[in-house]
């Protein structure tokens, strides 16, 4: 039987690694990826991976080459290796619409957030930060594809508990937050959380996160002039799926 070789591509993460354990094949920064193929198009149109909302998890499972778990990726690395899927398969040139008009965007154009090593302890993935109005000194993590099914079960089951409950952001607070005054027990974080996490300070953190963590830069000018974010799901790969 012909043996046939597929081209790869090494992906730079935007975290350059510097967040995973040395032990971690993503500490080098870098992934292999390999061109999609019609395999990856069935996984696309899975109507059970698409129920379940695992369809892109099971499209990276698919395309990556190099030995990771992907579920010790943090978001904005999985953002890179799902933009670069999209263009080895797809190619660069993707249509969104805005406000009625049909607007072009070139995913190459698409750059790494910087993210240097003076923000990390190397191999750490645990920052520091003040708590601007209470003046309380935390730390905190980039949640992980791991942290993300954690919230998602637990979420499920609060819900089970009280159909009319919306703890989302709280819950998310109490896994990216690590430490409070030093102190690392879980049920202190949670106290913590629901009890004295003021909601000016609970924003500030959250904006904090979001301007300083590894990720793609999605905002794009588009040829008419305005901004937008380039949404990633699964339209993203395919709009007919």
């Amino acid at each position: 039987m012909t043996e046939f070789k597929f081209p790869t591509e090494e992906i730079e993460l935007p975290s350059r690694g510097l967040i995973y354990p040395p032990d971690n094949p993503l500490s080098s920064g870098k992934v292999e990826i390999k061109y999609m193929t019609a395999k990856e198009e069935d996984i696309l149109t899975n109507q059970s991976y698409i129920q379940k909302g695992t369809v892109l998890d099971k499209l990276l499972e698919s395309v990556i080459v190099s030995k990771i778990n992907i579920n010790d990726l943090i978001v904005g690395d999985k953002n890179a290796l799902l933009i670069a899927t999209r263009i080895l398969g797809y190619g660069s040139n993707y249509e969104i619409t805005i406000n009625g008009n049909v607007e072009s965007i070139n995913l190459t154009d698409i750059e790494n957030k910087p993210f240097s090593e003076d923000k990390v302890q190397k191999g750490v993935n645990e920052f520091s930060f003040t708590l601007p109005h209470s003046d309380t000194p935390i730390t905190y993590k980039i949640l992980t594809g791991k942290d993300e099914k954690n919230i998602e079960r637990e979420l499920i089951g609060l819900k089970k508990i009280n159909k009319n409950s919306s703890p989302d952001l709280s819950t998310r607070l109490k896994y990216v937050i690590t430490s409070v005054n030093g102190d690392t027990e879980t049920k202190t974080i949670r106290e913590f959380v629901d009890g004295y996490l003021l909601a000016r300070d609970s924003r500030a953190l959250r904006e904090h996160i979001k301007n300083t963590q590894p990720d793609v830069d999605l905002n794009v000018i588009l040829d008419s002039g305005e901004e937008a974010k380039v949404p990633i799901g699964l339209n993203f790969f395919w709009p007919d799926a």
